[in-house]
Order: structure tokens, then C-alpha cells, then sequence
């Protein structure tokens, strides 16, 4: 029924059409051929030229009724040290370009509607004016070099890297299908080496582990960088095209698979101050949400973003990710919040080629905190809180060989115990709930033999030293789970006397 509707409309359009063309050669039999196409080019010369005028209008109107919502003007003035160059170019261009728009299309409705067809006019034959034509090839000309040169000369400034003398902060953008990895430099100042082939699943970037400038770098969730700070982007695409696109800042720079780019800039504004100047403004002073008219206006929730600029496949529109601009010491702060992904991911694994040595901040850590715990244990009253656990101390899977690392708690132990001549402390022995009980007391006992070999190796009088196993009849923590069964098969330092 609806394909018949159809057809029938289509129809009695043709119908109306037909007849329509009968009216109109009735007519000019009528009145006269030339006289209707006469009246026929007038109106459309004018309706031409009417055209004209509310399109150059409308066009002028709205660039002025949403300035404030375009980069570059109202409250969207660039947030980078370079970007007001750019912004003045684009203005520079868009005024020569704008000027040529406006008298072109003038030109072209108003001699759509001048030399329209009449039927007394006579075409005047002019073959060439070289005058006109040296006019309109010199202006242009001169008015292409004048952008060029200073476009030349905002892209050599915009464009040129780092001095290796200066005082940056360099971070790396990796691409990939579908969100960025931004890689930041630890303590060192230094990112690490990457190579494509270490690319698995606990290393997305590939991150070339015997590097060691690569053990402090972190990957961020959200990009904060301070104000004021000249940061150098290295960019990089891990699969397809992307674009590393700070609208704000003016930055935009293509991510190559296997082409290494970078950008450099300096943030001028922090986030705060952005949201500040978007406050004076109507177009922002708005509920960010429609459907809750008493949640935050859209100044308050603003945010830097980063986005990718190429059409990068169906996740693209989830790049998406949030840049904070803040001042130094927030920065600092925030910086002393993360942890390397080496130590979160890679620490301990099969992945770590140092996962049998301790590193000097380790060693450190480690330390202080032993000798922390024994502190408390020397103060305790109550002789259940006179304990200290033996964290780092391990033993080979159903042995009583001491691993590699365990070396480095019980020379922590030795050294405390030198400097507490008096003490006498129990070594206590465990094992977790598995296996025969005899077989496991038997065991814990060897265990807690082999710390009191070590320490007295280490210099520590046997007679401050009782080796006792107490199998699994006294657990430390819940056998009912992984992580209670493996402190279950840890030691124990129990300060007896003092």
C-alpha cells in the first residue's frame, strides 16, 4: 500500500509539472515570449541579489553570536606561550581571506543580477584589460608573500625543539587503538628506552627493562604539567595514524607508526584560571547537565582535554583524556603520588631482570622499616607485641635454604642486634597448614636454625640467639587464603630479654 501511495504521488507530481508547462507557454503565447523571460530574469536577478544580502548577513551574524564558544576569541584566548602567535595568524588571514569572501560574492549576485538576460541588451566585447589584470595578480601576490614570510617565521619559532641546556619537562604520547599512553620520567629526569618487539601484555610499550632510566618512569591517567614549565612532547603511534591534538594550546602534531614526532610548549594557564575567565561569560554560566538545572554550571566542570584528531577507527570518539595545568608545588605533590609502572607491574616477575638483587632506595626502605618494627617491639609491655615479623625472609619451596633476597632482612636484623648487645631474642619458625604435621614442625625448626646460623654468622653471640619451630600449631594468619598461608611460612624475631 505504501509503495502504491508513492507511485501515485510521484504521479500527480509529473501531472502538476506538465501543466505547469502548459500554463506558462499559454502564457507567453499570450503576452509575448521576451516580455515573460524579461520579467522572468528580473525576478530572479533580484531574488539573487536578495540571497546575497541575507547570507552575507546571516554569515557576519553568527561568527559574532558564538565568538564566545570559538578558539581563539571570547574567553578561549590560547593557554600556551605560543599559541597567541598562531591565534594573531589565523585572524590575520581570516581578515584578507573574509574581505576577499565579502567582495567576491557581492561581485558575484550583483552581476548574476546586472547582466542578466534582456532582450534589448547587446554584449560589449572586450578582449582583455592588462591594468585590471595587473591589479588582480600583484594584490594577491603581495598579500600570499606577506603570509607566507610570517607564516615562515611563527613556524620556525612554534616548530624549533628544546635547547638541550634549558630547564623542561619532557613526557611521551603513545597512540594506540583507542587511548593514549602518557609515559613520565621518574626521579631522573630521564625516560627509558623503548622497542617495539618487548611489546606483551605487561609492557604496552615495550619498555626496555636492562634500561635503568626506565625503572622510575610512570604512566599517568591524567596528564598534569605545571604552569609557567616549557614540556617537550615526544609522540608515537603504536598501530594506526593518530594526531596528538591540546586544542587549547594550539598543539597538534601527527602520530606516526614507526616515525617518532614531538611537540614543544609552555602552559601559560592553570585550569583554575581558565575556569575563572570562562565564568564571566553568559554561554557558560549554564547547568553543565540539562536534566539537573541545580548541579554545577559548565565553568565548573571545565577541563583541558586531549584528543585524537584523525579518524583513527569506531573507538575513536574514547581518546579522550583529561589534562590539569596547576602550579609548581601542586605539581610536586602529585609527582610524589605516583609509582613507577616498573614497581607496580614488572617488579618481582618473570619480566624483571633484576628480580634477584635490591636496589639502593629498596635497601633503604627496607631498613628503616625493620628497624622501626623493632623499636616498637623493644617499647612493647604486652610480650605479644614484642614480635617482629621477618617479612623479606623466604625459604626455597619445602626447604629450609634461605633465598638470595632474604640476606637483606637478616643483615638488617644483625645490625640492630650489634648495636643492642643486650637482647636475646627467639627465632620462631612457621609452615602453613599443608602437609603432615610432624613433617612441618620438623621443618619449621630447620627454618629458624638456618636465621640463627646467618646471624650468627654475621657476628651475633649464639647464646643471644633460641632457634625454636613451631610448625603450624601456632599460625601467624589465616590459612584460608593464599596470602595467610604464605606469611604462615614466615619467621619470627621475639625479643625475649633486654
Amino acid at each position: 500500500m505504501t509503495l502504491l501511495t508513492i507511485f501515485i504521488i510521484f504521479v500527480l507530481f509529473a501531472v502538476v509539472i506538465v501543466q505547469i508547462s502548459r500554463i506558462n507557454e499559454m502564457a507567453k503565447a499570450i503576452k509575448g515570449e521576451e516580455e515573460v523571460s524579461d520579467r522572468s530574469m528580473d525576478r530572479q536577478g533580484k531574488l539573487l541579489f536578495g540571497f546575497m544580502v541575507v547570507f552575507l548577513v546571516g554569515t557576519v551574524w553568527s561568527a559574532w553570536a558564538y565568538r564566545n564558544v570559538m578558539l581563539g576569541y571570547g574567553p578561549h584566548e590560547a593557554a600556551s606561550a605560543h599559541g597567541g602567535s598562531l591565534d594573531s595568524l589565523f585572524n590575520a588571514t581570516l581578515a584578507m581571506t573574509g574581505i576577499v569572501f565579502i567582495i567576491t560574492h557581492i561581485a558575484l549576485f550583483y552581476f548574476a543580477w546586472k547582466y542578466r538576460r534582456r532582450s534589448n541588451a547587446r554584449a560589449t566585447h572586450i578582449s582583455h584589460d592588462n591594468r585590471l589584470e595587473v591589479i588582480w595578480t600583484i594584490i594577491p601576490a603581495f598579500a600570499m608573500v606577506g603570509l607566507v614570510i610570517s607564516s615562515l617565521m611563527i613556524w620556525n619559532d612554534v616548530m624549533a625543539d628544546v635547547d638541550p641546556d634549558e630547564d623542561y619537562l619532557e613526557i611521551e604520547a603513545t597512540g594506540t587503538q583507542f587511548q593514549w599512553f602518557i609515559r613520565y620520567p621518574g626521579p631522573d629526569q630521564k625516560l627509558g628506552t623503548k622497542n617495539f618487539r618487548l611489546i606483551e601484555g605487561s609492557n604496552a610499550l615495550g619498555q626496555d627493562w636492562s634500561d635503568l632510566k626506565n625503572l622510575d618512569d610512570f604512566i599517568a591517567q591524567e596528564i598534569w604539567l605545571p604552569k609557567g614549565k616549557k614540556v617537550r612532547v615526544r609522540i608515537a603511534a603504536r598501530d594506526v595514524l593518530h594526531s596528538f591534538y591540546l586544542p587549547h594550546f594550539r598543539v597538534k602534531m601527527d602520530a606516526v607508526p614507526g616515525l617518532p614526532t614531538m611537540f614543544v610548549f609552555t602552559p601559560i594557564k592553570t585550569t583554575e584560571e581558565y575556569r575563572e575567565e570562562l565564568s564571566k561569560y553568559s554561554e557558560y554560566q549554564v547547568p553543565a547537565d540539562p536534566d539537573d538545572p541545580d548541579g554545577p554550571q559548565k565553568w565548573e566542570v571545565f577541563d583541558y582535554e586531549l584528543a585524537c584528531a584523525e579518524l583513527c577507527g569506531y573507538g575513536h570518539y574514547s581518546m579522550r583524556k583529561v589534562v590539569k595545568i596547576v602550579e609548581e608545588p601542586e605539581y610536586r605533590a602529585w609527582l610524589r603520588e605516583q609509582e613507577s609502572f616498573y614497581v607496580q607491574s614488572i617488579r618481582g616477575t618473570d619480566a624483571d631482570p633484576y628480580k634477584d638483587q635490591l636496589f639502593d632506595y629498596e635497601l633503604a626502605d627496607r631498613k628503616a622499616e625493620f628497624e622501626r618494627d623493632f623499636g616498637d617491639a623493644l617499647s612493647a609491655a604486652d610480650d605479644a607485641a614484642r614480635i617482629v615479623r621477618l617479612k623479606y625472609v623466604n625459604f626455597e619451596t619445602a626447604s629450609a635454604n634461605l633465598t638470595a633476597l632474604s640476606r637483606y632482612e637478616l643483615d638488617n636484623a644483625a645490625e640492630v642486634l650489634q648495636g643492642n648487645p643486650s637482647v636475646v631474642v627467639e627465632l620462631g619458625g612457621h609452615t602453613d597448614s599443608a602437609g603432615d604435621a610432624d613433617a612441618n614442625l620438623d621443618l619449621s625448626r630447620r627454618r629458624a636454625n638456618a636465621v640463627l646460623t646467618y646471624l650468627s654468622g654475621k657476628g651475633i653471640d649464639t647464646n643471644r640467639l633460641v632457634a625454636r619451630g613451631y610448625g603450624d600449631l601456632n599460625p601467624i594468619d589465616d590459612n584460608g587464603t593464599e596470602e595467610g598461608r604464605a606469611n604462615n611460612r614466615r619467621t619470627e624475631l621475639k625479643i625475649i630479654s633486654e
